[in-house]
């Protein structure tokens, strides 16, 4: 069921209410002789205007003769008729009420919000956060799906990307073959080949999460372009630093060292990018990037890594 979209819509007026100078005892008759969508409180009203709630406890325990306005909390805790109805619901939650009185622009009460819809609307927006947090754009809904779809279906969403994967394994190791005499020439070269491609899909799968998150949650690829490219360059100059001098310590090859080192540069870069722009295709074409993203970059990532490696090799070791 849609959820309304203001307080206003979610609040009922048939609820107890009470001038401030009426007793307690009148106001308890009140309460037991009518039916009402909401009684944990009563409002106390003056002129139209709430000046207070009255808990359904505080009034049973009071004296007959009380006026109820000595016994309301004269600052309730309150929203606009025209506030989010999540706003409402964490309100009352932040002020451990289990209700919330809502209030037109001029001050003049409108309702109070019973509990049950209260939690309908936490729990709402609950499951959205959780489907934001997982990537999914259609909601919790989407996410419970896939987590109980049967087998066929499963094997139906996975099967096409993970086949596009398996070629683009057999299309890797042809590119390392068409390098076969540069490898029999200097074989220390053949050694980061996996980790040049790790590299490259980790940095990669980072940029990935926060992308489809953010896309999520409604945030745009221009927000976080600059700073993820930004990003993947300064990571990709960090671990080329790195292996850079650990590999003239271990092995001495300043040659095949400078080469992983550029590799890793390039590479991770170029991660950044690919993982930027698949999930936003993915976005525009209305598929949800959680299920083809990743296998898609993940390929377009090996591939562009090893043909990277390669070329930066022939270039630099001959």
């Amino acid at each position: 069921m849609a959820q309304p979209d203001t307080a206003a819509n979610l609040a009922t007026d048939r609820v107890p209410t009470a001038a401030p100078d009426d007793a307690a005892d009148d106001v308890r008759a009140a309460v037991a002789g009518r039916a009402h969508d909401e009684a944990g409180a009563v409002a106390v009203v003056d002129g139209g205007v709430l000046a207070g709630l009255v808990p359904l406890e505080r009034l049973l325990a009071a004296a007959p003769a009380t006026p109820v306005g000595e016994l309301m909390d004269a600052d309730p805790p309150v929203v606009a008729a025209d506030a989010d109805p999540r706003r409402a619901a964490w309100t009352a939650a932040a002020h451990g009420q289990a209700t919330i009185a809502v209030v037109g622009a001029d001050g003049r009460f409108r309702g109070l919000i019973p509990p049950p819809r209260l939690l309908s609307v936490l729990s709402a927006a609950h499951d959205e956060d959780l489907a934001r947090i997982g990537g999914y754009l259609a909601g919790a809904a989407q996410a419970r799906d896939a987590a109980r779809e049967p087998v066929a279906r499963r094997l139906w969403h996975r099967l096409p990307w993970l086949l596009i994967g398996l070629v683009g394994a057999m299309a890797s190791a042809a590119i390392v073959g068409a390098f076969e005499e540069q490898l029999e020439r200097k074989v220390l070269l053949a050694f980061f080949v996996p980790g040049v491609v790790y590299m490259a899909d980790a940095v990669g799968t980072q940029t990935e999460t926060v992308l489809i998150r953010g896309l999520a949650a409604g945030v745009g690829v221009r927000s976080v372009l600059r700073r993820e490219v930004l990003t993947g360059i300064v990571v990709g100059a960090v671990m080329a630093v790195a292996f850079l001098v650990f590999a003239l310590v271990v092995w001495g090859d300043g040659e095949v060292a400078a080469a992983v080192a550029l590799s890793l540069l390039a590479s991770c870069s170029i991660a950044t990018l690919v993982a930027m722009v698949l999930p936003w295709a993915f976005h525009r074409l209305g598929i949800d990037p959680a299920f083809g993203s990743g296998p898609l970059a993940t390929v377009v990532q090996d591939l562009l890594s090893i043909a990277v490696y390669f070329a930066v090799a022939l270039a630099v070791v001959g």
